[in-house]
């Protein structure tokens, strides 16, 4: 062809053209797909939902780790004939937003919220998160992702609104949700609830401190919070225990350094017996455990900590102190009283709020609820022959959720996060779903102006008479106020992967007390395949939206769920700010260009595992990608036809079969069968996952089979056929690169005269040129077409090649050195004779080469065994005596040295006080210098 490129790939020139390139053609739809005939319309669906990222956020490495391994997923697919479906979409991220538009706001004039009251504020946000948007929507694009923009979804949309709200009318109809009045866990600075997995832990130093309440109560508690005990209405001992046995349920009225109280001693066998005294104050307002315990015992609840994290009013001196003055003021006076006993420094996990890292109180609030243990009733499937579908009747949620799990209708990749998910689940307690925030999806629910909003005196009203409306629709009629609250941003992004597939709202209907979403797009491609998300939020979203999902539309959400690790820096560290080491995804494609970024994010990663990246993997990878447009560039301006018609080759391929296989040589028989071999196995990994390996392997086979090889092979074979092999391995090598290194392959595609995107072009199942049915069959000990023509006929000749080369090295012969060669061939010989000029001329140096049967050992010779292939090499004026006494000395060191290691290794103090760390280092290096031992003590021998 003749073709020239530039001498190097430089992606600033070719990534965003060819992105605007790509959606221009509509390709990204499956509608473009199927109208252009790229796949057929019964074609088998395959959609990802993308996780959608916060409006208000930047694209960080964890994000472009997720957008690289959905997106090799949707092209692969796409280049398979699926009718693919990749639906993007951000989120409101409600906490987060509103936080950081309050901060603005402060900032800039001094106000609050409250000061500009909730519509104008809400102005604010929605401006702040739509110029957001573009933003991070831009970055999505930078990384390559083939996203159908034309679906586009928000969490804060018309048609997911309608969703929500539906949603939230069905399970309140249900009797799913409710509003009560229960501890849940408050953050004082957002000044909202959050749920259970919301809710972070550090492990911290603590003090557990020892006292009576008063000199009239009979003996000591332990407790790290003494503030709480203000609103103490028992204590608690196991049964079992003696010591407090005769006091169970007596009840004691005390003054708690001034405070009264009225202690109820109870029995309950969650008390550790072994911790502090043995018995603990029991503060229903403000711990889980105590609240259970009061529901058990009814206790009364006594709230001590207001929801700005202060003590509240009526509590003597202490009202309005902050947590930590209350309790040194009460430390003080047990003192002065002389009820202090003592203090013990312990370890505890601190309870942080997982957005701004504030302590969490847990403190009793009205909230509404999605109770998560009540079973489902009038929930049966009507066709009992439906191939998809649930039957959810008689079940509770956390039973179904558990249930298409363990069922296998979802598979969890890794596996092994399958136990985190199910012992998560068994212990779900009901979940809180409002907040006191006012950016989101308010609470659907209306009550009339006499009523309280803040009572908990609910009852449902379908006529509108009474005091409480839920609906989609607000209620007619005047006097009704909506809901302050919000909905948590996790009910509304669990219902993500069918809410997304609603085009309008007007398609989303209750019928006959089920969910209905009338689109095409739901019946298309819903459940959807996979969902790809990392493993720190199984619980926050993935959890959720089976919930959500097999409660609402009676169906799983998706099939599989592929789970990533975090990145880390080379030395396994969290990426962040204050550690200057965070890598910004951007930057680095910016420098070396998207496809090394996304193959340093791929090869070395297994899912559920952490990534550990550094700068120079992604400099490695952006040498690979000029490396593959280097073959390109060579074969494209040495090869003489650059397009070779492939099927022509194969309508006459089958009847030609013998012909065919005789007209090419050994090294085009082996490359050939090679690629067939790799089109297999990347096609099957990338069916199973296995992302890290199907890299690897078209990394191994580029560099090394075909461009250290193959090519160089061409080099000395020049012929036609050899000019149509290179194109067509290269065509076919392209497109398995395709999905994760878009943009180069696109542009060297482009470069050799292709019409049609490579993005769309068909995956590859076998080479070209060989003929159908598949030739390559297991017979005896290698490759064999049905011919008996052999197709690794050419790793015999590789691997004399390489150990020629490996003797040089290893002995130190110079490249200018010629040598003679004598191969003693045996059943090899008319193979490697036919291939002699080859072994001649791929760098072995070798100027003389004889070829024998068999023959008797030669004296002052290197001596090499190669798959029974014995091989001589000659060496004028090569030292043989000095050679071995100098590869004696080599050895006589070694072994020293490895001696001195043993003892140091055998010395039980060294391997008990050493760190574990430089332990393993040193038994590793023990374990290299053994090796490298036994390899000069072959070269020796081969000098004998």
């Amino acid at each position: 062809m003749n073709k020239e490129l530039p001498k190097a790939y430089n992606p600033k020139e070719y990534e965003d053209r060819i992105y605007k390139k790509w959606g221009k053609s509509g390709y990204f739809s499956p509608d473009k797909c199927v109208k252009d005939g790229i796949a057929k319309k019964n074609a088998k669906s395959f959609t990802i939902a993308l996780p959608p990222p916060n409006r208000t956020g930047t694209l960080h490495i964890g994000h472009a780790l997720m957008l690289v391994v959905q997106d090799i997923l949707i092209r692969y697919h796409r280049m398979k004939g699926y009718k693919t479906l990749w639906i993007p979409g951000t989120d409101h991220a409600a906490i987060a937003t509103q936080s950081v538009v309050e901060k603005k706001l402060y900032a800039e004039e001094k106000k609050t919220r409250h000061d500009l009251g909730r519509e104008k504020f809400l102005k604010q946000v929605y401006e702040f998160a739509d110029k957001s948007h573009k933003r991070i929507t831009e970055q999505v694009k930078k990384m390559g992702s083939s996203l159908d923009w034309s679906r586009e979804a928000y969490t804060l949309d018309e048609a997911r609104t309608r969703t929500v709200q539906t949603v939230f009318k069905m399970m309140y109809d249900d009797g799913l949700i409710y509003r009560g009045d229960r501890v849940v866990n408050w953050c004082p600075r957002c000044h909202s609830t959050l749920a259970d997995d919301e809710v972070e832990y550090k492990t911290q130093k603590a003090k557990l401190y020892t006292f009576k309440y008063s000199k009239n109560f009979p003996f000591a508690i332990a407790t790290t919070r003494p503030e709480t005990k203000l609103g103490d209405t028992a204590v608690a001992v196991n049964p079992k225990d003696e010591r407090y046995k005769k006091y169970i349920g007596k009840i004691y009225e005390i003054d708690f350094v001034g405070v009264a109280l009225k202690l109820k001693i109870i029995a309950d066998r969650a008390v550790d017996a072994e911790f502090g005294t043995g018995a603990v104050g029991v503060t229903p307002a403000h711990s889980m455990a105590d609240w259970q315990m009061a529901q058990e015992h009814k206790l009364n609840v006594v709230k001590v900590i207001n929801e700005d994290g202060k003590i509240c009013e009526d509590l003597s001196d202490y009202s309005a102190k902050t947590v930590e003055q209350a309790r040194e003021m009460i430390v003080k006076k047990l003192k002065e009283q002389e009820l202090f006993e003592k203090e013990e420094e312990m370890e505890n996990n601190l309870s942080l709020c997982y957005r701004c890292h504030t302590p969490i109180e847990p403190l009793p609030s009205l909230q509404w609820f999605i109770n998560v243990n009540k079973p489902l009733r009038g929930r049966k499937q009507k066709t009992k022959n439906r191939k998809q579908g649930l039957d959810i009747e008689g079940k509770t949620l956390k039973e179904i959720a558990l249930g298409v799990v363990k069922s296998g209708k979802i598979k969890i990749i890794p596996e092994r996060f399958e136990k985190n998910y199910f012992h998560w689940m068994e212990n779900l307690r009901d979940w809180c779903i409002s907040r006191q925030i006012w950016f989101g999806h308010r609470v659907p629910v209306w009550y009339k102006e006499k009523l309280e909003v803040r009572s908990k005196k609910l009852e449902v009203n379908k006529d509108n008479n009474n005091e409480i409306y839920v609906g989609v629709e607000p209620p007619k009629g005047e006097g009704w106020q909506q809901d302050e609250d919000t909905l948590d941003t996790w009910f509304s992004s669990g219902l993500w992967t069918f809410s997304t597939l609603a085009n309008n709202p007007d398609q989303i209907k209750i019928k006959d007390g089920k969910l209905i979403i009338d689109s095409d797009d739901f019946k298309n491609f819903h459940p959807t395949t996979v969902m790809e998300t990392g493993y720190d939020i199984l619980f926050f979203w993935v959890a959720r939206m089976i919930i959500m999902t097999t409660y609402a539309v009676g169906d799983i959400p998706f099939r599989d769920v592929y789970l990533h690790g975090l990145v880390r820096d080379e030395r396994g560290r969290k990426m962040s700010k204050s550690l200057g080491n965070a890598i910004d995804p951007l930057d680095v494609c910016a420098k070396y260009g998207t496809d090394a970024v996304r193959l340093s994010l791929i090869i070395g990663t297994t899912p559920g595992n952490d990534l550990n990246l550094s700068e120079e993997k992604i400099a490695g990878y952006r040498n690979f990608a000029n490396k593959l447009w280097n073959i390109a560039r060579y074969i494209l301006q040495t090869t003489e036809n650059s397009k070779q018609p492939a099927c022509a080759d194969r309508k006459t391929a089958n009847s030609k079969a013998t012909e065919w296989l005789a007209s090419h040589s050994v090294a085009d028989k082996w490359i050939l069968g090679e690629m067939q071999k790799l089109i297999k196995q990347v096609s099957e990994d990338l069916d199973n996952y296995r992302f890290s390996q199907a890299g690897e392997k078209l990394r191994d086979f580029t560099w090394n089979d075909f461009a250290d090889w193959y090519i160089e092979v061409s080099k000395f074979e020049k012929n036609s056929e050899k000019d149509k092999i290179l194109m067509i391995v290269l065509q076919d090598l392209l497109k398995l690169w395709h999905p994760f290194m878009p943009f180069v392959t696109e542009v060297i595609w482009s470069e050799m005269g292709e019409q049609r995107f490579l993005m769309v072009e068909k995956w590859p199942e076998s080479p070209h040129l060989i003929p159908q049915p598949p030739l390559l069959i297991r017979r005896g000990g290698g490759e064999r077409s049905e011919t008996g023509v052999r197709f690794d006929d050419f790793e015999p000749i590789k691997n004399i090649i390489i150990a020629i080369r490996s003797a040089r090295s290893q002995y130190r012969i110079k490249p200018s050195q010629k040598i003679k060669a004598i191969i003693y061939a045996g059943e090899n010989k008319e193979l490697i004779e036919s291939q002699a000029e080859l072994i001649k001329k791929l760098r072995t140096g070798i100027d003389e080469l004889e070829i024998k049967k068999s023959g008797g050992k030669i004296k002052d010779a290197i001596y090499l065994t190669v798959n029974n292939v014995e091989i001589y090499l000659e060496i004028f004026g090569f030292d043989f005596k000095a050679e071995a006494k100098r590869l004696g000395k080599e050895i006589k060191g070694q072994e020293a040295r490895i001696n001195i290691l043993e003892k140091k290794l055998s010395n039980k103090q060294f391997v008990k006080k050493a760190p574990t760390r430089i332990v393993d280092q040193e038994k590793e290096k023990l374990g290299l210098w053994q090796e490298e031992l036994e390899k000069i003590k072959e070269q020796l021998n081969h000098l004998k």
